[in-house]
């Protein structure tokens, strides 16, 4: 011991024999263990998933453990096309949309439209013949007037005709993301800004859908 200190153990507290306890210190009881909201027995906490986040549903290449809340349930078919769909919250940041479905044999093309009114927002369009190629066109239309198309992608044409795909459309502050069969495959600015204007999403042409799915991330 330090010159001078009591060799002693300090007195203990009552009905805690042979065991030493600081001086003055009540018996520390640990607090009973309550569950966080949101939070499954040996789970981390069930965040929706979040693009990048390992092992949480969301964008391409995460496994979903826990299942995110949906606001719009899904819906699954064979669904009828021309498909409309209303958001009644407009589309928005983090929000999802999940289509699975599979082109005709003989398909030309197909389209994928998120609507402003009579405006078109974000139009999605593969096209399986133009002048012998096979592309996945971008673009906006206020009125009668179309913006600047886009056309390049991030790998080879994700799309078969008489074959099934997944189509995955993100949206951002700042634009949609869309992944296909699990591979990322283009962005697309937001030309219109007012997200939760575009309210309505149609899908239309050579193709057939089975399942459709909004969600927030």
């Amino acid at each position: 011991a330090w010159p001078g200190q009591n060799t002693q153990p300090p007195p203990c507290w009552p009905g805690q024999p042979n065991t030493p306890c600081w001086p003055g210190t009540q018996p520390y009881t640990a607090p009973a263990m309550v569950p966080y909201p949101g939070i499954l027995p040996g789970v981390w906490p069930a965040h929706p998933g979040w693009p990048y986040n390992p092992g949480q549903s969301g964008w391409p290449g995460q496994n979903p453990t826990i299942l995110p809340p949906h606001w719009l349930p899904p819906t699954s078919g064979p669904l009828s096309v021309p498909y409309n769909l209303n958001l009644a919250r407009g589309v928005y940041d983090k929000m999802m949309m999940t289509i699975l479905g599979s082109v005709k044999p003989n398909a030309k093309m197909f389209t994928v439209n998120f609507l402003r009114g009579n405006d078109i927002a974000f139009h999605i369009n593969p096209r399986f013949n133009e002048g012998g190629k096979q592309v996945v066109v971008r673009n906006h239309k206020i009125g009668e007037t179309w913006g600047t198309e886009e056309r390049d992608i991030k790998g080879p044409f994700p799309f078969a005709p008489g074959s099934p795909f997944e189509m995955k459309i993100l949206c951002t502050q700042e634009m949609f993301r869309v992944a296909v069969n699990n591979i990322p495959m283009f962005e697309f600015q937001h030309r219109i800004r007012e997200l939760n204007r575009i309210d309505r999403i149609n899908i239309l042409h050579d193709v057939v859908l089975t399942y459709i799915n909004v969600e927030t991330l």
